[in-house]
């Protein structure tokens, strides 16, 4: 399909657009992202960068008209796929996490911050987290317990961490939201889904006093830190909302926020979806199946797989046992 646009004649694409996910070596990685059907460059693979357009990890189209480009340079040059709102920066970054070793206590600002305490970062970073699975007796760090920048300074110093810090014990199915501000670390032995603001700035609090291969800390960003956090620390659970339960399938939304809307789909014959934004963000957790979009084409997808369905379909459909987690702005 040919549309207008002013003085242009853009081509209007009505398919999937499926990416090569990059991948990020983390102290606290290893190698249950094999299990998505990926070849692992790392031993210790922390981070699958799924579906971002950020200067730390691209997304590179895997087929197609647009083969070979990134996500980055589909957003400043073909406009037409995402719609007619398209500004700034690509708003979104999706990532696997296999944490097979706790993550850093750490925080990140949100986007006025971050604009004033970074050069490079057009936002800040709030995300949620979806359990994809844990081990036994896995946790998460989500909050602290102390009432003022002062108290927290003194409690870090003097080492109280298991004061300080509210521990979570997780499982699988679990979702959790995470704005900025909010005193974090996920723990040993989870998988998660993690939908953010395409943002890589994180200021450490506490590294469990361990080294890297050269038998040195990794830096700490105290200072920044304490300007971002909040204080008191609120939680901010917020049930999921049930759009489809039925033996074909159920849809939940995750979350509904001014910077992300998220979605989670267990489907088990055929469900049609309404995409209810310009472009979704969507990635194939578990099993494989078939999206159709606008009644017309089928494509194959399985447990790794990555997409974009752009501004040209307007509806699709899942087909098959398969799980999804979608999200938009």
């Amino acid at each position: 399909m040919i549309i207008t646009r002013g003085w242009e004649k853009r081509f209007m694409l009505e398919e999937p657009i499926f990416f090569v996910p990059q991948f990020q070596d983390r102290i606290w990685g290893g190698n249950r992202l094999a299990s998505f059907n990926y070849q692992l460059p790392y031993e210790k693979t922390g981070e699958c960068w799924a579906i971002s357009a950020h200067s730390n990890g691209q997304s590179i189209v895997r087929d197609g008209a647009y083969q070979g480009s990134s996500l980055a340079d589909l957003w400043e040059n073909e406009a037409q796929l995402f719609g007619p709102q398209v500004q700034g920066e690509f708003p979104l970054l999706v990532k696997i996490l296999d944490a097979s070793d706790d993550l850093s206590v750490q925080v990140h600002p949100n986007d006025t911050q971050a604009q004033q305490l970074e050069d490079n970062e057009a936002f800040g970073k709030t995300e949620c987290w979806y359990v994809l699975d844990a081990v036994e007796g896995a946790e998460l760090i989500l909050g602290h317990h102390a009432s003022s920048p002062e108290e927290f300074m003194l409690m870090a110093e003097e080492q109280r961490w298991n004061e300080l810090l509210d521990r979570i014990s997780i499982k699988k199915g679990d979702f959790f939201y995470v704005p900025s501000g909010t005193i974090h670390a996920i723990g040993k032995g989870a998988l998660i889904l993690e939908t953010q603001q395409s943002s890589d700035t994180t200021y450490r609090v506490y590294d469990f006093d361990r080294v890297d291969q050269t038998g040195k800390k990794r830096e700490l960003h105290l200072e920044k830190a304490i300007k971002v956090t909040m204080f008191p620390h609120q939680s901010c659970v917020i049930p999921p909302k049930i759009l489809i339960d039925q033996e074909a399938g159920k849809v939940r939304q995750l979350i509904s926020s001014d910077l992300f809307n998220v979605y989670h789909c267990l489907n088990h014959q055929s469900l049609r979806h309404l995409k209810g934004a310009a472009y979704l963000l969507v990635s194939v957790v578990d099993g494989e199946g078939e999206i159709v979009v606008n009644d017309r084409n089928s494509y194959s997808v399985q447990k790794g797989d990555h997409f974009i369905l752009p501004y040209g379909v307007q509806a699709w459909e899942s087909r098959g046992e398969i799980e999804l987690i979608w999200s938009h702005t």
